[in-house]
């Protein structure tokens, strides 16, 4: 029989559909398999208590430790498994989806389950949870398969069929010698049409790339990208591999990476969540705003000694939130394209040399033309609704236009070499964040326009 092809926003639907109709478990769990195991997750908030009980015990156990790490909220299905299925279902997960879910239960839920949890799940997780959260070893799962770089053809069949039953990534084999240490990888299909009078030193890629387990996660990104490997393994200090890291590990490790630069350019120092107290998202939060609260005040006292000018002149203050603003956000748009920069650890001297003069040069062309825009519509502005001579109208948007071009063009370069400095030092240049850029370029922005408009429209052109 023909199977239908489904669009993807009714899967979760079929699956519930499938769940409420089938006569048996047998014929749950038959039509079940042509389902992602993210779908049958994401179907149980449309499920009852009792359909999905009944969904637990058609699956069974393996198959629901394969579920239930896509489950978005596991604590609101905990009552209705029952603690000793929720650890046994832990206990076939695979080590890194073990920690993520042990690190989202309540400490009481974890009391019930310690007893229940066998040795070897319980070491996995101790193993994991000894790197700090940065570090390569804390993303990495125990499931791959290894073998002795001396064993024969049919040896290393007979070990990937043995390991196989417990572990699922077997895409790529990994080699030691008889120290246990890493000395390379074989490609799981090499293998399979390998005759048996090969030798299986000339399947071993021996130079394949590895990770160090206390290596920082934001360091590794970039080397794990350019191998494109389904998965690399992860070696402890004495060259002794330890676990592996798989492609979905990437996307969340470059998910997280994203993440954390995100919460830093808006000025937090880690990422918040919805669970989070106020305290906790207060503490995240208050740091970088008590720093930009003096750097205000000294923005503020800078504009305070050009009181004479706003005096003289009350109109060039209605045009100070334009000239801040738009300092602030071209800073913003070089910081983000300088941290994207950044990020290749091959680049030179050279490349940052011709980075900033490409943002001076971007800079320069749009202050230009905003100045120029700002020249004819403040002009006109000025002149028809605030009583000035078109004269005096145009020399005021004049003077903005000035202010608005060396403004962008001194954003433009803050924006640029600040991170470059951040990075110089060793420090995440993301921590160069936007608050900061915009409250360094509005102290620009008003020494630049307040300072030309004293000079230019007072002192040189006597306008009163």
């Amino acid at each position: 029989m023909k199977k239908e092809v489904l669009k993807e926003p009714i899967f979760t639907e079929k699956i519930v559909e499938i769940i409420q109709t089938a006569q048996s478990s047998d014929e749950i769990r038959e039509k079940l398999t042509d389902y992602h195991d993210n779908d049958i997750a994401q179907s149980f908030e449309l499920l009852s208590q009792e359909e999905r009980k009944l969904l637990y015990s058609a699956l069974g156990i393996k198959w629901m430790a394969e579920i239930i790490p896509y489950v978005d909220d596991i604590d609101q299905y905990i009552e209705e498994i029952g603690m000793d299925q929720l650890a046994n279902m832990i206990n076939e997960m695979d080590a890194d989806d073990a920690v993520d879910l042990w690190e989202e239960l309540d400490e009481s839920i974890k009391d019930k389950l310690r007893p229940r949890i066998n040795h070897e799940t319980k070491t996995d997780i101790r193993l994991i949870n000894l790197y700090d959260d940065d570090e390569i070893g804390s993303l990495m799962t125990t499931n791959y398969i290894c073998i002795k770089q001396n064993l024969t053809i049919r040896q290393a069949m007979h070990e990937l069929v043995r390991q196989a039953g417990e572990n699922d990534n077997i895409i790529t084999i990994y080699a030691v010698d008889d120290q246990g240490c890493f000395c390379g990888a074989i490609d799981l299909k090499d293998l399979i049409i390998a005759r048996e009078t090969v030798e299986l030193s000339t399947l071993i890629s021996y130079a394949y790339p590895y990770l160090l387990d206390h290596q920082k996660i934001s360091d590794s990104i970039e080397k794990i990208k350019n191998y494109a490997e389904d998965s690399l393994p992860v070696l402890d200090k004495d060259k002794k591999i330890i676990g592996i890291i798989t492609a979905q590990d990437v996307i969340e490790a470059v998910d997280d990476e994203l993440g954390e630069d995100y919460a830093k350019l808006a000025g937090l120092s880690a990422e918040e969540d919805l669970n989070e107290t106020t305290k906790e998202s207060v503490k995240k939060r208050l740091p970088w705003l008590i720093i930009l609260l003096f750097l205000g005040m000294g923005v503020s006292t800078v504009v305070g000694t050009f009181e004479g000018v706003v005096a003289v002149l009350p109109i060039v203050i209605c045009f100070q939130s334009l000239i801040l603003d738009m300092a602030g956000n071209v800073g913003t748009q070089s910081l983000a394209v300088t941290i994207r920069v950044l990020m290749d650890e091959n680049l030179n001297s050279k490349d940052k040399l011709l980075l900033i003069f490409k943002e001076m040069r971007v800079g320069f062309c749009n202050g230009a033309l905003l100045g120029i825009l700002a020249l004819i519509c403040l002009g006109g502005y000025i002149a028809l609704f605030k009583g000035y001579s078109f004269g005096t109208a145009f020399l005021i948007s004049g003077c903005v236009g000035i202010s608005l071009l060396v403004a962008i063009i001194i954003s433009s370069l803050v924006g640029t070499l600040v991170p470059m400095f951040f990075n110089k030092l060793k420090i995440d240049p993301a921590v160069a964040s936007g608050p900061l850029i915009t409250t360094i370029n509005d102290l620009v922005a008003v020494i630049t326009y307040y300072g030309l408009a004293w000079a230019l429209l007072i002192q040189i052109m006597k306008i009163v």
